[in-house]
């Protein structure tokens, strides 16, 4: 049975217990039903004689508009120094992050090759993980100390999105033999209604083989998460 944690909480994955050779960071949430209408503007034949030669009247109707949030999961993966050292590729110099030590939806799988992101879920419809990161926690090199994952509400800010009408978000890590470890459950309220992103978690090496998991659950107002980067670089 997995271990449900709160905030500030953590546990041990020890590789005796578990099968940490293809650990699953699954991320899951649901947005509380928020309806607004919208009037659109139609044209329909009229009815009669009028309406055997083209004749068209205008109608007003209300449509009704379900808002879906894309949440993105992110990692930063973290050496020694507490820092994110490989920024990625440089074009016109300037960072891309690309095949860097972050991976996210413009790069999906680590130059490691022992940590990717499975794909970018634009609406978190369905039961289940929405996003998953895949990591061999027995392989990732040894100057990785900490995995950071980060959650962000895309263009949350100009879409007037925010975390308190997230509910039932879930970060989890299941190992390779399909077996959940560990679970931290995050719903916001009214106190997340500034906020757009949040780290929601960490893997921290712990010992030779050994990772442990902890629940963080900061929220921050941006709804980019390179801002939050820059506090490890």
């Amino acid at each position: 049975m997995a271990i449900s944690l709160n905030k500030g909480q953590g546990v041990s994955l020890k590789k005796n217990e578990y099968d940490l050779s293809r650990v699953t960071i699954g991320l899951g949430w649901d947005v509380a039903e928020t309806t607004r209408f919208e009037e659109h503007v139609i044209q329909k034949p009229k009815n009669g004689v009028a309406g055997l030669f083209g004749g068209k009247t205008k109608v007003t109707e209300q449509v009704e508009v379900i808002d879906e949030y894309d949440l993105d999961v992110i990692a930063f993966l973290i050496g020694e120094n507490g820092k994110v050292n490989d920024l990625g590729t440089i074009d016109n110099g300037r960072s891309t992050l690309r095949n860097g030590d972050v991976v996210f939806y413009n790069n999906l799988k680590h130059h490691s090759g022992q940590i990717h992101l499975t794909g970018d879920n634009r609406t978190g419809d369905g039961d289940g993980d929405d996003e998953q990161i895949i990591a061999n926690l027995n392989a990732i090199p040894d100057r990785y100390v900490k995995i950071l994952f980060v959650v962000q509400i895309y263009n949350g800010i100009e879409l007037k999105q925010n975390f308190s009408k997230v509910r039932n978000a879930f970060i989890r890590a299941v190992d390779a033999k399909d077996k959940e470890m560990a679970r931290f459950d995050l719903s916001g309220d009214a106190s997340y209604a500034n906020y757009c992103s949040l780290t929601f978690a960490e893997l921290v090496r712990e010992g030779k083989g050994n990772w442990k998991f902890n629940a963080i659950g900061t929220p921050h107002e941006t709804d980019a998460f390179a801002r939050i980067l820059k506090d490890y670089v």
